[in-house]
């Protein structure tokens, strides 16, 4: 292939001599950059989308192994090719067994060696990516399935849901984190378990009225009946954990009992805990500032780090442009702003909901047969909002 490869190949080694070699040599087939430490490899890392990181084994204050090990914690996806001398090379195996690196080269490694290597690593990048991606778009698109068939179950439950990803999706942008699908997931489907609970019971909860002691059982329990529900579709063990601690607070109070408080509750949780409250201020009427300084004033409920990207995502909500449109007029770029009802006043679907195809074909039915409020108050999205 003559055409010169648009992913990037970070070179780390501390010998400056070597990678000006490197960058003359191999810079008409490859899109090559250089760092002349670990520690500058990490920096270029978290600033740039590489596909193949190559490093020296031998390398000053950390060394490659370390270095590559910590590549693949923050970076999993990216291809970790090893440069070693003949001395070391029972460290570069090792290496190999322990899922460290994909390849490894002696030195002086030839040409042919490294252009093989480089195409390989290239490759393996684009096979990983490729079934990430299928895998992302297949779960996404089979939960966002499931949430319409239990929105007609369940219309507050997943009137909520809907809200409250759209805060999760704002916060994780906000807090520029990578593979939010996991996090976008356990927000839609984080009222699942509570199908089984009553419609009244619900109604009390977000609306933050006291329940008895039976509907606060009920309640209670509905993350955990969320976990076991998704603990059946595989691949979601991570969403399933994130739902069983949404209610954990930062302290280690709350459900699930057990020692788990700080940054041992899973990130997502940490989110969601914070996107589920402000929900249930705002939703009853509390503006979204003065929701955030009634959460501010709750010692150690919240991550302090997630918290603080909350204005932020506030200002976005109050700049929100609302319009009135009739159901002929509904378009998948809105959210309902209000509830929507029949012209008898039932409660057809919950405020916050994305308007999709099958949400516009419902209320097409209902207005032919038992007739629908109109116009219906909903918000116009930006285009970052849709992605």
């Amino acid at each position: 292939m003559s055409a010169k490869i648009l992913e990037k190949i970070l070179f780390v080694d501390d010998d400056v001599n070597l990678l000006q070699a490197v960058k003359r040599r191999y810079r008409k087939k490859f899109n090559i950059v250089t760092a002349s430490s670990a520690k500058e490899g990490l920096e270029m890392l978290a600033s740039n989308q590489f596909a193949v990181v190559v490093s020296d084994l031998q390398m000053p204050e950390m060394n490659g192994i370390e270095f590559l090990a910590k590549v693949r914690e923050e970076y999993p996806d990216v291809t970790r090719v090893m440069l070693t001398g003949n001395a070391d090379l029972k460290a570069a195996i090792d290496a190999v067994n322990n899922g460290h690196i994909f390849r490894f080269c002696t030195k002086p490694c030839p040409v042919d060696v490294m252009i093989n290597t480089l195409w390989s690593a290239i490759e393996q990048y684009r096979l990983v990516n490729a079934e990430r991606e299928l895998l992302e778009k297949t779960l996404l698109g089979s939960v966002k399935v499931l949430t319409d068939i239990l929105a007609l179950v369940n219309t507050i439950a997943f009137g909520r849901a809907s809200r409250v990803t759209n805060y999760v999706k704002k916060i994780t942008r906000k807090l520029a984190l990578k593979d939010v699908w996991k996090f976008e997931i356990a927000a839609m489907l984080s009222q699942i378990g509570c199908v089984t609970l009553p419609g009244e019971a619900l109604e009390k909860v977000y609306r933050n009225q006291e329940l008895g002691e039976e509907e606060k059982k009920m309640y209670e329990s509905h993350p955990v009946v969320g976990q076991d529900l998704i603990s059946k579709i595989p691949r979601l063990d991570e969403v399933g954990q994130i739902i069983a601690y949404q209610e954990k607070l930062f302290n280690g109070a709350g459900k699930p009992e057990n020692g788990v408080k700080g940054k041992e509750i899973p990130l997502g949780a940490r989110i969601l805990k914070i996107a589920l409250d402000f929900d249930i201020l705002v939703h009853n009427g509390m503006r979204p500032s003065l929701a955030f300084e009634e959460m501010k004033k709750r010692e150690e409920w919240y991550d302090p780090d997630i918290l603080s990207v909350l204005p932020s995502v506030i200002s976005e909500e109050e700049a929100v442009r609302i319009k009135e449109v009739d159901i002929e007029e509904l378009n998948t770029s809105m959210v309902l702003a209000e509830d929507v009802k029949t012209t008898k006043g039932v409660l057809l679907i919950s405020q916050g909901q994305e308007v999709t195809p099958s949400l516009i074909r419902r209320l097409k039915n209902f207005a032919q047969t038992v007739g629908v409020k109109e116009p219906i108050k909903v918000i116009l999205r930006e285009e970052n909002d849709l992605a």
